[in-house]
């Protein structure tokens, strides 16, 4: 990661993602009724992470470029290996200590 999260659950999510851990990510890092938006559409998030993070055909890796929000707005390169790399800004609502929703989406310029 270039950049240290300070939000501890943030930076659960992060690991899980680049560990490829769909296991620890469904179980231990989001609310059982998590939900998510790509570039402002509501999606279907484990169909949605299933295509763009989890499968071996998309391989997702997070690293951070610039973090607010306690944490909790990250400007990221995200890589995945059917799109590449882009930049992107994600916005998490951490309820306990889990996510209980991700928004994403193309990084303003």
């Amino acid at each position: 990661m270039a950049m240290s999260i300070s939000d501890p659950v943030v930076e659960k999510f992060i690991a899980a993602v680049n560990a490829g851990d769909k296991d620890t990510f469904f179980a231990d890092v989001l609310t059982e009724d998590a939900t998510m938006s790509d570039d402002g559409s509501e999606r279907d998030l484990a169909a949605w992470t299933q295509k763009e993070i989890f499968s071996p055909q998309a391989n997702g890796r997070m690293e951070v470029v610039e973090a607010s929000g306690d944490g909790r707005v990250l400007v990221v390169d995200y890589t995945n290996d059917t799109w590449g790399t882009m930049r992107t800004r994600w916005v998490f609502t951490v309820t306990g200590d889990r996510v209980s929703r991700f928004e994403t989406g193309q990084a303003p310029a």
